[in-house]
């Protein structure tokens, strides 16, 4: 019972430092428990298999955990409107499962070469995992430990130069010093060493924060220029109005929704992801010729000097004969079409500029592996947006430029603004602030959509950019380059928000770094395992 309650206390730990209902500096032990209960069994219990008791453990602990951070999958449903088990019960499972994993090489490193060798490999192991959930076919990053302190800006700015996985290092770095403290004063209970331990944990934790006050403070850069921008939340029903609702009908009111609300000069408006068209989508080799982007280019010729950013559904067909994309899908005899989630970006006698999301949803934009997985599983995709197909991506990231200003937009996709060093890309093409276009009502009134516009925050700190959100349901939202939420939406809502968006150029040492701590924990992690190697050949020679 013991180890459980130390599983139990982890577990609890983790689960109320998450944004945005949680306090996050219980992050700064939450692991400790799950480490005393590892060096418990391994050390002093007389189990028989103590991996697979340290295994079952810490599945348990990251199942809780897992459930109470993202239980709200829930929420989403399944095309005949029932809400679907799966949506919430995979992601729980599988990244319970990864994290156990985790930490049963941990376990298992620590007793092949020790407890501070262990303790080591334990940051640079979990370090990987994270940079790797960042990027296959799996991803789901929401639980990465860097995204804890979202909700508090002013104790991260120096996120923008080490970024949010330099917040994950931070927090492993406290939990082992924890641990080690803990387990020198059982030791040796050293008055001495204890006060030495401790002040350097005190200074490891207050020293960043104090930093970062001073960087929040002292922040004056001053912008390149100015937009105003009018972000348009039109509140409409995902599952059923969206698809029930004649497109242009759709059109109507969010053009009604953008006229009611112009007082004064509009630089751009910018409507959420896949605002067009109703049921169906808009063929990509006629975007000249569709009435639905034609009426948004009639509307701007009513507003001069303003440009329409919006998200839609788009596709566009392959013969035979054509190279056929890897996601496109056999439609009839000789034809195939691949489907996007795209951003298009509109101006009167300009050509329109197209973006198509580059991070998918796993299980609702893209089938994982498929050709592993569908054998097994089906077509079990959630109808999220209207395909159970993979869609296609943009494989480079890009701005889109303004003819009228100095503005030039980063159109972010909803899930994308999860994802800080790809988020950098978009800077780097020359983005002088982030346009998010996302539609969070899949999952009604959870804490799934405050915590997608929490994470956006950290997108502002990492590259300095102001990042204009539109919403379908809400939150939209302004957030200013410090990572503050200015102004913002109440959820469901059907309303616009006016801001005023600062323009900024100057690159970050993250933008232009990346995930630096990342690459080095993935090299540690190679050099921890060569030298295991090492040493086992040596020992193995030496016993011949």
């Amino acid at each position: 019972m013991k180890y459980v309650l130390l599983t139990l206390i982890s577990a609890m730990l983790l689960s109320v430092s998450w944004p945005t209902y949680g306090v996050p500096f219980f992050i700064f032990f939450a692991l400790v428990p799950l480490l005393m209960m590892e060096h418990g069994i391994s050390k002093f219990s007389s189990y028989k298999r103590k991996s697979w008791m340290v295994f079952g453990l810490s599945y348990l602990c990251f199942v809780i955990w897992n459930v109470v951070t993202t239980g709200w999958l829930y929420g989403s449903k399944n095309p005949d409107g029932s809400h679907s088990l799966m949506a919430v019960l995979f992601p729980v499972l599988v990244n319970s499962f990864l994290y156990s994993l985790v930490f049963q090489c941990y376990h298992w490193y620590k007793n092949a070469q020790g407890t501070y060798w262990g303790l080591g490999f334990l940051i640079a192991i979990w370090m990987s995992f994270e940079k790797f959930h960042l990027n296959w076919e799996l991803t789901w990053p929401w639980l990465n430990l860097g995204n804890v302190f979202a909700e508090y800006p002013k104790l991260i700015q120096w996120y923008d130069t080490l970024g949010a996985t330099g917040g994950s290092f931070w927090i492993l770095l406290i939990n082992v010093l924890v641990f080690y403290t803990l387990r020198t004063w059982e030791a040796g209970r050293k008055r001495k060493d204890l006060i030495k331990n401790s002040s350097i944990l005190a200074g490891l934790i207050i020293l960043p924060m104090i930093i970062s006050l001073m960087k929040y403070r002292s922040f004056d850069e001053k912008p390149s220029g100015q937009v105003n921008v009018l972000m348009l939340q039109p509140d409409l029903d995902p599952y059923a109005e969206k698809y029930s609702k004649d497109s242009i009908t759709i059109q109507n009111d969010l053009l009604t929704l953008a006229e009611n609300n112009s007082k004064g000069k509009i630089d751009y408006y910018i409507a959420p992801e896949t605002a067009l068209p109703g049921r169906g989508s808009i063929s990509e080799t006629a975007f000249e010729k569709s009435l639905l982007l034609n009426n948004l280019k009639g509307f701007l010729a009513l507003h001069p000097g303003a440009v329409f950013a919006t998200g839609i559904s788009s596709h566009r067909f392959y013969s035979e004969k054509e190279n056929i994309p890897k996601e496109a899908y056999q439609i009839n005899q000789g034809l195939w079409v691949e489907s996007y989630n795209t951003a298009v970006q509109l101006a009167p006698q300009q050509k329109i500029q197209v973006y198509h999301k580059g991070k998918l949803v796993p299980g609702v934009e893209i089938f994982p592996y498929m050709s592993v997985l569908k054998p097994l599983l089906g077509d079990a995709m959630l109808n999220l947006g209207g395909t159970v197909a993979s869609l296609g991506t943009d494989k480079e990231r890009m701005a889109f430029t303004n003819p009228y200003n100095k503005g030039r937009m980063a159109p972010i996709i909803c899930y994308e603004s999860i994802y800080g060093e790809f988020t950098t890309d978009y800077v780097k093409k020359g983005a002088n602030f982030l346009g998010i276009m996302t539609n969070d009502s899949w999952w009604g009134v959870t804490e799934g959509h405050k915590q997608l516009l929490s994470y956006a925050r950290l997108r502002a700190i990492e590259t300095r950019r102001e990042i204009a959100r539109a919403a379908n349901s809400g939150i939209s939202a302004h957030i200013d380059a410090r990572g503050e939420v200015t102004a913002d939406t109440f959820y469901g809502d059907q309303t616009t928000l006016f801001a005023k968006v600062n323009l900024y150029d100057t690159m970050t040492f993250y933008t232009r770094a990346g995930d630096l701590l990342s690459r080095f924990s993935i090299f540690a992690l190679g050099f921890l395992l060569f030298y295991f190697l090492i040493e086992k050949f040596r020992n193995r020679t030496k016993k011949a």
